[in-house]
């Protein structure tokens, strides 16, 4: 945990950045109707960005309004972060079996969402400091690969002609 004032706005607005880079994928995802074309399928994306939006505040509040950091209102936003990742992994899993992306596309999304159920156990069993290093690799590794996939490989998520 940052140590300094400082350290949870660099944190937490850090983060922020991350999450604006998962609303974009769910902007991907959605567009190309990666999690399938079914009633709960097209729900999906719309329902994780509500929880991701919550998640957002927190991340924004928390880390520009000091003041606020241990108001008890923003330690129940909070849940929305961890809520969040597990949202994107169930769209991983719904990304792999609806089978509309191909190729690495198809099964890289349950790689790099699965944060949660990778992470959180890690935090529970080993403790913070080898949690936050395996979150952080395991975000950096997961979604810039499945970003550089996105932007290198598009072929893979396009609708079959």
């Amino acid at each position: 945990m940052p140590e300094t004032s400082l350290g949870w706005a660099v944190q937490d607005l850090g983060g922020l950045v991350f999450q604006v880079g998962v609303w974009a994928l769910l902007g991907v995802q959605a567009a190309t109707l990666a999690t399938g074309t079914g009633r709960f399928a097209r729900r999906m994306i719309p329902v994780e960005r509500v929880v991701l939006a919550v998640a957002m505040v927190w991340s924004l509040l928390h880390g520009a309004v000091p003041a606020w950091r241990d108001a008890p209102w923003l330690a129940v936003l909070d849940v929305f972060w961890p809520l969040s990742m597990l949202g994107m992994f169930v769209i991983g899993v719904k990304v792999a079996v609806a089978g509309r992306w191909r190729g690495a596309a198809r099964g890289w999304p349950l790689l790099a969402e699965s944060w949660a159920v990778v992470t959180v156990p890690t935090f529970v069993v080993a403790g913070e400091a080898l949690g936050n290093v395996v979150g952080g690799v395991h975000l950096l590794l997961g979604y810039t690969g499945l970003g550089l996939l996105l932007v290198l490989r598009p072929e893979l998520v396009r609708p079959r002609r």
